[in-house]
């Protein structure tokens, strides 16, 4: 696989690459949560529920962007934005297919999607994980994101991490 490397482009919310990336993000972190939590992976049903419901139109402009990571010509990961309010955004659906994990698409990823916070207008982003994600705890502190008080109440929250974005020039 040497000379393959990651391409980050925009990609509408209800496409079929975004949609696949969704449920694999999905059911990852559910699967993890509920391994971790009651010894099972997510109820089949509650897990269809679940993605139907959070269909990610808050991703679309003018208020928001989904980014895709590509790599070698596969969809490979995401990372989402959305203004919360005016100058703040919120990162979130930062995922990486596991097969593709450690090739550097992560903080590909976060920067790009930092890039698509500014041209919002958003000069802060916030995001919250959960304890037992321990890989996006670190990629956020090892970019220089801060553990900071909750902005939100997510029933999944447990950390929440912002990071002030650096303004570009004219």
């Amino acid at each position: 696989m040497g000379g393959m490397t990651w391409t980050i482009s925009p990609e509408p919310y209800d496409s079929p690459v975004a949609a696949a990336l969704w449920r694999a993000y999905y059911t990852e972190v559910s699967d993890r949560w509920y391994l971790l939590h009651e010894g099972r992976r997510t109820d089949p049903d509650e897990l269809e529920r679940e993605i139907a419901a959070r269909s990610g139109a808050e991703l679309a402009p003018p208020t928001g962007r989904l980014l895709v990571g590509w790599y070698g010509g596969e969809p490979g990961g995401s990372a989402g934005v959305r203004l919360l309010a005016p100058g703040t955004a919120e990162l979130t659906r930062v995922f990486v297919h596991p097969h593709l994990r450690g090739r550097g698409g992560a903080p590909l990823l976060v920067a790009a999607a930092e890039g698509a916070a500014r041209a919002l207008g958003a000069g802060r982003l916030l995001l919250d994980t959960r304890d037992d994600l321990v890989e996006a705890r670190a990629l956020y502190a090892r970019l220089g994101y801060t553990e900071t008080a909750p902005h939100n109440d997510d029933a999944y929250a447990e950390r929440w991490f912002r990071k002030e974005l650096a303004v570009s020039g004219p």
